[in-house]
């Protein structure tokens, strides 16, 4: 354990009840690490959510709690597809669905890709979102081509926030698709954003943004005062919804 983790709290492995840390109070380096142990009930993981926190570590290690700052979102009005994205939506040769196939999509997700040594998405954690979509409160998005799964994603809905946790493809789109229908379908909810957690290059040129950690807090308290849409949620958008007008790339 390096110095730069002394200062952090540490939480008994079971601690179900002992509240996490403000969020303001994260490091900076590594940015947003704002507690360690704890357990992945649902109770302490939606408690986590709604304060801006969410669990992230590696096989081997205790439990880590997060809150960086900048945190990445996405309003759903400002998602952005491109010109190719939007011709693979149009295609008739795929189909979507809700909350059909939700350990597949984790364990889809949890599969190690070309560029990683391994996966975040460990044993404890899979079992952990599997309770939560049980509960109604974690959900997932497929994208079918025939019966083979071919993308998809998974996360949290609290309120009117989705917090996304994971996506994969197995085919050219797969997850673009997933994230398209996703972001249609909660907009026509009212939902205001997807957390993304942390920016990368392909989430920004979808039209995620980078706040400050105190604008997001703020944003995910408006967003918990709206009733929790639980699950399983069925598609209630059609192809057309999806294919409309986008801000194009």
């Amino acid at each position: 354990m390096t110095d730069a983790l002394l200062p952090i709290p540490w939480l008994a492995p079971d601690d179900e009840t002992t509240p996490l840390p403000d969020p303001e109070t994260a490091l900076a380096e590594p940015n947003g690490l704002l507690a360690i142990g704890a357990s992945l009930s649902p109770g302490r993981l939606q408690a986590a959510y709604r304060a801006g926190v969410f669990p992230w570590y590696s096989p081997g290690e205790p439990i880590l709690w997060w809150s960086p700052d900048p945190r990445a979102i996405i309003p759903p009005s400002g998602f952005h597809i491109s010109r190719s994205l939007r011709r693979a939506l149009r295609r008739d040769d795929y189909r979507v669905s809700l909350d059909t196939a939700f350990d597949a999509v984790v364990a889809a997700c949890a599969e190690p890709r070309a560029d990683q040594l391994g996966t975040w998405i460990t044993t404890d954690m899979r079992a952990a979102y599997s309770r939560l979509h049980v509960a109604g409160l974690a959900h997932s998005i497929e994208v079918w081509r025939g019966d083979a799964l071919i993308g998809g994603l998974y996360g949290v809905s609290l309120g009117s926030a989705f917090f996304g946790e994971s996506m994969f493809s197995r085919a050219p789109n797969g997850s673009k698709i997933a994230m398209a229908w996703l972001m249609r379908q909660i907009q026509a909810w009212g939902f205001h954003f997807l957390d993304c957690q942390m920016p990368t290059a392909h989430l920004l040129r979808m039209g995620a943004e980078e706040i400050p950690r105190k604008r997001f807090l703020l944003a995910l308290a408006a967003s918990q005062r709206q009733p929790t849409r639980t699950g399983p949620w069925q598609l209630e958008i059609t192809r057309g919804a999806v294919t409309g007008e986008w801000d194009d790339d």
